[in-house]
């Protein structure tokens, strides 16, 4: 025998000894889709950091250059576009607060993760449509999962509390054991997973600080984790994986010359407004008594880093005041810049929320699976195109959306070696197998010819 089918030999019988793990399942599994979301990476933060693990992983993996999420750039909004497929303005979820106009009533963000009529206004999230046909699926931390949606409610679900440590790496760990538990003790086919870093870190003490290298040098350390938890638990051969975020993270100007300010412009008053939504970030709503002109005349050149619009005039292109919820004036500040509104209340040396056109707002997407083709990096593209990609991934028939299977297709393999991958043929479904096992494996695999690509139909 040749040194190749000598080492392939090896390697099959260590990944069919009990020891080894579940053998590898035969043709007829579900398809299963697990999505991972590490709040605030941005595009590059992977660039200044040595990450072994994503680094090995490179070659298996579909990666995009990067991926430009909706505008507003914040987390409950851009999580649920990635689960919808909805622009902001279509699934309504316009504002990590929940607010009313009319009670004046603001909840803060953890609280508004449990207000069920602030998610359910309309949009569907995939979660609901998969069980709807016959799929069993779960919520793990994930913006808008621990709520009900025309009545329907995920199988398992868990809600992030006000209290959670981001830091902790093992309680990580444990999330992951116990998400990948609901695969495969409870039959869960569809999972989503949210952790909160490395974007506490980057507000805290901003994107280019040691701290926040040190933090995505973590997230690395738990992406290893999940790759060997997954080939430990027998899910390779079932598992499409997809790892990404919600936004990135700028560097804010907290003792600029030239802070914006509200309380400090002249001709403005906060006794002409009846609602506002400030001191959140770089965005802003308001609802002024009366005249809404008057007001917008006052503001709409008060500050040369100030972007103040009618709600009728705000630019079509980011797809978010066609929406009951918005107010009739709103704003945004540029790039290092928050806005104050009655008192100077930001202190973060980080933030996001800024127009998503702007690199530092663009954030991460990897991919890996039976599904998927290999060592592909590819064109950028906006979030709310990764729903009808969840749904062709386990065969889910997406619900009314904004997005276009025909921008991430070519991501996918074709063909039944995607579908059914045969523990015994290396060319039937590489990118799973040579992702998940042992090095000895991938050294056989290589070693063997690999054939080219299955061509993929548009």
């Amino acid at each position: 025998m040749g040194r190749s089918a000598v080492l392939l030999a090896v390697a099959l019988a260590t990944l069919l000894a009990p020891e080894a793990g579940a053998p590898i399942r035969r043709p007829g599994f579900q398809n299963k889709l697990f999505l991972v979301s590490f709040d605030g990476f941005r595009w590059n933060y992977d660039q200044d950091v040595h990450t072994p693990n994503l680094d090995a992983t490179a070659r298996y993996r579909v990666k995009a250059q990067y991926m430009t999420p909706a505008f507003v750039t914040m987390t409950s909004l851009c999580h649920f576009t990635l689960v919808t497929g909805r622009y902001i303005e279509n699934h309504g979820v316009v504002h990590n607060m929940y607010y009313n106009t009319t009670s004046k009533v603001k909840l803060p963000y953890h609280a508004t993760l449990g207000v069920q009529r602030w998610w359910d206004d309309g949009s569907v999230p995939i979660w609901i449509t998969a069980q709807r046909r016959g799929l069993k699926t779960g919520s793990f931390f994930y913006p808008g999962g621990n709520v009900t949606y025309q009545g329907m409610a995920m199988m398992l679900s868990r809600e992030e509390s006000i209290l959670h440590n981001y830091k902790d790496e093992e309680e990580r760990r444990a999330n992951i054991d116990t998400v990948l538990k609901w695969f495969t003790e409870e039959g869960l086919h569809l999972v989503t997973l949210y952790f909160g870093d490395p974007d506490s870190t980057g507000h805290r003490y901003g994107p280019e600080s040691q701290e926040r290298k040190e933090r995505v040098r973590q997230v690395d350390r738990t992406v290893g984790y999940l790759r060997d938890s997954i080939r430990h638990s027998g899910l390779q051969s079932s598992l499409n994986l997809i790892i990404t975020s919600d936004h990135g993270m700028s560097t804010v100007n907290k003792i600029a010359g030239d802070l914006v300010e509200l309380h400090k412009f002249p001709n403005f008053t906060f006794k002409d407004i009846e609602f506002e939504l400030l001191d959140y970030r770089p965005n802003g709503m308001l609802l002024p008594k009366e005249g809404v002109l008057e007001v917008y005349k006052v503001l709409k050149d008060a500050h040369p880093k100030l972007h103040v619009y009618k709600k009728e005039s705000f630019p079509k292109s980011l797809h978010y005041t066609n929406n009951r919820r918005v107010t009739p004036l709103l704003m945004y500040s540029d790039p290092g810049y928050v806005i104050h509104g009655r008192v100077n209340m930001l202190f973060n040396n980080g933030e996001h929320g800024f127009d998503n056109e702007v690199m530092d707002m663009k954030t991460i997407f990897w991919a890996v699976g039976l599904g998927f083709r290999r060592g592909l990096e590819v064109e950028p593209f906006e979030s709310v195109h990764v729903y009808e990609l969840m749904c062709k991934l386990p065969g889910v028939v997406p619900e009314a959306n904004d997005g276009l299977l025909s921008i991430l297709l070519p991501t996918l393999r074709s063909g039944e070696a995607s579908l059914h991958p045969h523990p015994f043929h290396c060319q039937a479904a590489p990118s799973t197998y040579l992702f998940f096992q042992a090095p000895l494996f991938q050294e056989a695999c290589r070693s063997l010819p690999q054939g080219p690509e299955p061509a993929l139909s548009l």
